[in-house]
């Protein structure tokens, strides 16, 4: 299995499918299926049917975030606010670090 290039918590901004165009911050990776939850305001939306429970006492129908493929989705540059392509490279104490390749700056 290759290395994903996207983790929790990075800003990402979706490059093709329904929400293309839209940007939020990735809830849940998924390796084994190359897919991510992100969480924002224009991301596509599934129905998804619930039997009541203690978090839900009625039951019903809840509108959550679909999960994306990987490849659709691309990490924010943190210093242009551009969707960036990801590199790594070693850092001055020899960590491998993520890098934005269009400024160079580092992703925490």
């Amino acid at each position: 299995m290759a290395k994903l290039k996207i983790k929790k918590g990075d800003k990402v901004q979706v490059m093709a499918g329904e929400s293309k165009g839209a940007q939020g911050v990735v809830r849940k990776v998924y390796p084994e299926k190359y897919r991510a939850i992100v969480e924002g305001s224009d991301i596509k939306m599934i129905s998804k049917h619930t039997k009541p429970n203690a978090a839900n006492p009625d039951g019903g129908i809840i509108k959550e975030e679909a999960p994306i493929h990987i490849s659709n989705l691309m990490v924010i540059d943190p210093k242009s606010g551009e969707p960036s392509r990801i590199g790594r490279k070693l850092d001055e104490e020899r960590n491998k670090v993520r890098y934005a390749k269009k400024s160079g700056e580092v992703i925490l």
